[in-house]
């Protein structure tokens, strides 16, 4: 696969330092100009999408060469664009979970009892970031792994494995942005941003996933394909949405309105997949997490161990 490019515009490499970016991207109105920039991307008009995706260029490594399509009516259909068929390859081996997105990865590893990193040295209790104690509990000394999605990347997100998604929990909440600068700054910035919390169900080992898709700032908006409606800012609709809907491995399950983060969950049984640690990037489909001991579809009795 062609990673990412690495040439580094001069208005990104602004960016890069740390202060200026938190303060570039947090110390603003968020509510309101992530309430603007969803209105802005939406605008269908050749001349406005043009300009605007010229701009976001000088601030980001936007590679559209993999993209389905080359024009696009609005801002918004660029950063929810669709890819090229087979520009992403799926991962089959038995027992391995794919990646469900583009990302770099972030904080990963095992869970202290219900605890997990945003970054070094800040942790945060699950319960906070689910809001439900009696989820918390089968993740407990589980594995986790955090996948930021850049505003330059493939925005769309997949099923990690053949599974159905149970239950989804949405909590309403800030649009912090969730770039490292802001990791390292806002304690549990994870659990204030607003979030949806899909409950899964792993077909071949009946194992409980948990993706948490966070939104932040110029996101806000988060669609799951087997919903009705965005969930965004403003959603009057039910926090618990009992669902019931069957994914293959790869399959589409919905988007971002721009960049943001998943966060994925798994009950003890699992490990990172060689190659996965903090600040490395991967692609949607390769191998994220393994079942021990699962070969050909059955798990051996050392996984019990």
């Amino acid at each position: 696969m062609k990673n990412q490019p690495t040439h580094r515009q001069p208005a990104a490499r602004i960016l890069d330092q740390e202060d200026l970016n938190f303060l570039l991207t947090n110390r603003v109105p968020r509510a309101l100009l992530t309430r603007f920039m969803g209105w802005f991307s939406k605008i269908e008009n050749p001349v406005v999408a043009a300009l605007s995706i010229r701009i976001w260029r000088l601030f980001a490594d936007l590679d559209l060469s993999d993209a389905r399509d080359q024009e696009f009516r609005s801002m918004h259909a660029c950063f929810t664009r669709a890819l090229k068929p087979g520009a992403r390859t799926i991962d089959t081996t038995p027992g391995v979970l794919s990646s469900p997105c583009d990302a770099i990865v972030g904080a990963c590893g095992t869970l202290e009892g219900i605890n997990a990193l945003q970054a070094k040295g800040a942790p945060y209790p699950l319960t906070d970031l689910l809001g439900d104690a009696e989820q918390v509990e089968t993740y407990r000394d589980g594995l986790y792994v955090t996948l930021r999605l850049k505003s330059s990347m493939y925005h769309r997100f997949h099923a990690p494995a053949d599974l159905r998604v149970e239950h989804v929990t949405y909590l309403s909440g800030d649009t912090w942005n969730v770039n490292p600068a802001a990791l390292k700054r806002v304690e549990r910035l994870f659990c204030k941003n607003e979030r949806a919390v899909i409950r899964t169900r792993l077909q071949d080992s009946g194992a409980v996933l948990t993706l948490v898709p966070v939104a932040a700032i110029l996101v806000a908006s988060i669609r799951l394909h087997w919903l009705d409606g965005l969930l965004r800012p403003g959603y009057r609709g039910p926090k618990h949405i009992p669902s019931q809907a069957d994914f293959a491995k790869g399959q589409e399950m919905g988007w971002f309105e721009h960049g943001s983060t998943i966060i994925v969950f798994v009950p003890p049984g699992f490990a990172l997949c060689p190659g996965v640690e903090d600040g490395t990037p991967i692609r949607m489909g390769q191998a994220l997490l393994r079942q021990v001991g699962m070969t050909d579809g059955t798990v051996s009795p050392e996984a019990d161990a």
